[in-house]
């Protein structure tokens, strides 16, 4: 009888969810019954549908549904129960939004227009078309919930290309990218991240592209972005016979350079109030060199502003006039390279805009010419053979150009951010324009020196002076500390740098030089309790005081994804001043490493009275497969141990 009582409570239950799931689309439905295979229990949820469906109507006009679900596994994956839909106010459509959450027990919640939240997608601009419809349902989601929406939205599309990632670093059962083309149409696909060209199931105009079953891809600590390494296609569609397909469709890269050249070169004018500026400017001022770099402080310095609007009608790549960002005194990153290149041709030096991706150097690849892989805007200029500097290029048809980014204020003329070196990036300049590969600097023109002189008391206390001399990006990076932040603030990120937070530390003195080519910090500190006293006859401490460049942390005993370090270049030596009474016991052994990707030294040695440190760093960029895991966890793991083993006075 009990039995019996147990069966039908059990049949009763399954039929209250099925009753309850049917509120829910067939398509979630479907997803509901997948058989969700076992993960590590770090993976925090599971992509059970990801979906589009775009469909290109004979009017011109772009139809697109997305279809998501996500099954919560721990409880960091609630964060994924949440709907954020990007739209632009001025030219998209959304014409349906809707979520259900389907709890564990079968009960659903349906949300809907009214559960909306619509906020501006770049709170930092003054006013941007870009905006997200956010349904949030993490509060409410559980361990083992569903939560699933669709978005339909509806425009005109800018250009006849799209990308489409088929996971984000979530394990996904299954992802679908359909496109719908009229009549007369084709599309074509590149793949990026896959072992093998992903190719389409063509019916008719109809193309459709599906994974199923992607691993998750975890964060691992110096890991690419995800979108290097998330399986992904570029797809370009147009009329079989390149009709109504100008300015939407583009067959290379000096292509995309007409295109851009057309919107960039109307908007260059040299008026009067641009060449008095100009000349203004560069009034002191001898060779080209000088010439530039008084420009390019100029600018550098204007106020950065986005305001982007008419963003769906490609104005999102257009600068405004550059008399007309001079007078207002401020602008975008588009906007200051156009004035830029404007005071320079009122001074018979010529410019070229230069598109790039901001951020990751090997995003923008040489298969797929498109607009929509740059995000920002920076200059080459065209110097003579008089002008030196290693952010020069030869260009085959352009000559040598001089690569600046006039948004940045702490990187000076000479030199380039260094999350734009080594990529792709786009010369504008109608057919002589093409994709050109960025310069990198060099290790030494990168350096960080680094001299301390202390002395140890016998109690433990360390006292003591640190100069730190910076060049290049390690400059820059120091200088936007510095800058951006309040002198109590900056304090105490100098206290931090200290022996890592140690308690004990206190700043005696902070000064800083900036020569712009050279920042200089010099610290006089003291530290209580450096050295550990041990049986009053010991007294132990680390030889390295700071930390500050160079740490590449790999504790992990395998890896999963491709492992990428930078480039670091540090000479640093330490004399310290033994205390009366105390005589060395025990040093750390003397260390040489030598790689394909870097170099690395540490050596210490008594001499007297005192004990002198010297260490030698440097490391190439390289990204490596994460097979090779191994062997660069085995060169900074011999570092890292290096520099934890400790010094070992004893009492005389």
């Amino acid at each position: 009888m009990l039995r019996a009582s147990l069966v039908f409570f059990a049949l009763l239950s399954l039929s209250a969810t099925n009753l309850a799931q049917s509120k829910v689309p067939s398509w979630l439905q479907q997803a509901l019954s997948l058989n969700v295979p076992s993960y590590d229990k770090s993976v925090p949820a599971v992509a059970l549908h990801d979906e589009r469906q775009v469909t290109l109507q004979p009017d011109g006009k772009l139809i697109v549904t997305d279809y998501y679900a996500v099954k919560i596994l721990n409880k960091d994956g609630k964060r994924s129960a949440i709907l954020k839909a990007f739209y632009l106010s001025s030219a998209t459509k959304v014409k349906e939004i809707n979520a259900w959450l389907v709890k564990s027990d079968g009960s659903v919640t349906k949300y809907d227009k009214k559960d909306v939240i619509d906020i501006i997608s770049d709170p930092d601009d003054v006013y941007n078309e870009g905006r997200v419809k956010v349904i949030d349902a993490s509060d409410s989601a559980g361990i083992g919930d569903v939560f699933g929406y669709t978005v339909t939205t509806e425009e005109v599309p800018l250009f006849y290309q799209d990308v489409w990632m088929f996971q984000d670093r979530l394990p996904t059962l299954f992802s679908s990218y359909s496109l719908t083309l009229p009549k007369g149409w084709k599309a074509i696909s590149l793949t990026f991240n896959y072992p093998s060209q992903i190719e389409p199931k063509v019916n008719g105009t109809v193309y459709t592209w599906q994974l199923r079953n992607l691993p998750p891809i975890p964060p691992e600590p110096s890991s690419p972005s995800i979108r290097n390494l998330a399986p992904k296609i570029a797809v370009n569609y147009m009329p079989d016979d390149g009709s109504q397909a100008v300015n939407k469709a583009f067959a290379d890269w000096i292509d995309v350079s007409r295109w851009a050249t057309s919107i960039f070169e109307p908007q260059l004018i040299v008026d009067d109030a641009i060449a008095s500026k100009a000349k203004e400017l560069t009034a002191n001022a001898q060779t080209e060199f000088e010439k530039i770099k008084a420009i390019a402080k100029y600018v550098q310095n204007l106020q950065y502003i986005s305001i982007d609007i008419g963003v769906a009608y490609g104005n999102g790549y257009k600068p405004r006039p550059s008399n007309l960002v001079l007078a207002r005194g401020y602008g975008d990153c588009k906007d200051k390279s156009n004035l830029m290149r404007a005071l320079l041709k009122a001074i018979k030096i010529d410019a070229y805009p230069v598109v790039i991706y901001s951020g990751d150097p090997t995003l923008v690849r040489k298969e797929w010419a498109s607009p929509m892989v740059f995000n920002h805007c920076i200059i080459a200029i065209k110097v003579g053979d008089e002008t030196k500097a290693e952010t020069i290029i030869e260009h085959p048809k352009l000559g040598r150009l001089l690569l600046f980014d006039p948004t940045d204020p702490h990187t000076i003329l000479g030199d380039l951010p260094d999350y734009l070196q080594g990529g792709y990036a786009l010369i504008i300049a109608g057919s002589d324009g093409d994709l050109t590969k960025m310069p990198v600097t060099s290790l030494e023109s990168n350096l960080l020196e680094r001299n301390i002189e202390v002395t140890l008391l016998p109690d433990g206390t360390l006292k003591g002076k640190i100069i730190e001399k910076a060049k290049g990006q390690v400059s820059a990076s120091f200088r936007r500390e510095y800058k951006e932040n309040s002198p109590q603030a900056y304090k105490k990120i100098i206290e931090g740098w200290l022996t890592q937070g140690t308690s004990g530390v206190t700043l005696e003195n902070l000064k800083i030089q900036d020569n712009e080519t050279v920042f200089q910090i010099e610290v006089d500190f003291v530290i209580n309790g450096y050295a550990q006293s041990m049986l009053d006859r010991l007294l132990v401490f680390k030889p390295l005081i700071v930390g500050r460049k160079g740490k590449t942390p790999l504790t992990a005993t395998e890896r999963k994804t491709p492992l990428e370090i930078n480039q670091v270049a540090i000479d640093e030596t330490i004399i310290y001043e033994l205390p009366n009474g105390f005589a060395i016991e025990e040093l750390p052994e003397p260390l040489n490493l030598e790689s394909h990707f870097g170099k690395y030294s540490i050596k210490l040695e008594p001499k007297e009275n005192k004990l002198f440190l010297r260490k030698s760093v440097r490391t190439n960029w390289a990204v490596f497969p994460a097979n090779e895991y191994g062997k660069v966890k085995d060169f900074f793991s011999k570092i890292a141990n290096a520099e934890e083993s400790p010094v070992i006075l004893a009492r005389k």
